[in-house]
């Protein structure tokens, strides 16, 4: 069992839009690091690419921002709060990622007020880099 939270139990996203599954590192307010299994049968493989599945970048940027959210909502400064997207600035998409791979996702909280806030995540498979991007949050009630 893990020392943990459910991601579910931090962020109001559910299946099939929570990406997250396991927390494997955390310090509210300001990070958060969980795991992402890719499977065969996840639904955005069918057409993502026939014969040739591939994670789309935009969900691994999603993925990002909802890491980042566990970080911001694990806080007791954000209690009641939800951040939103507010904006992504330099995503980079630097590796496929494929059914069977176990995305890490790690983002790290910068300067969070409390209407807006930045961060910053990267994604990853084992040792090499997939995603990585800065994010803008506007921060409203939940």
């Amino acid at each position: 069992m893990s020392q943990f939270p459910d991601p579910r139990d931090l962020i109001p996203h559910r299946e099939p839009f929570l990406f997250p599954q396991r927390i494997i590192a955390l310090e509210p307010g300001v990070s958060c690091t969980a795991e992402w299994d890719l499977a065969q049968d996840d639904d955005f493989f069918t057409g993502h690419f026939p014969g040739r599945p591939t994670l789309p970048g935009v969900l691994m940027v999603e993925a990002l921002a909802q890491t980042a959210g566990l970080a911001a909502m694990a806080s007791p400064d954000f209690a009641g709060k939800i951040p939103l997207f507010g904006g992504i600035d330099k995503a980079r998409f630097r590796r496929q990622v494929i059914p069977g791979d176990t995305l890490t996702l790690a983002a790290t909280l910068g300067r969070m007020g409390a209407r807006a806030g930045k961060g910053s995540g990267v994604a990853s498979v084992g040792d090499e880099v997939a995603c990585q991007a800065d994010m803008l949050f506007i921060i409203a009630d939940a």
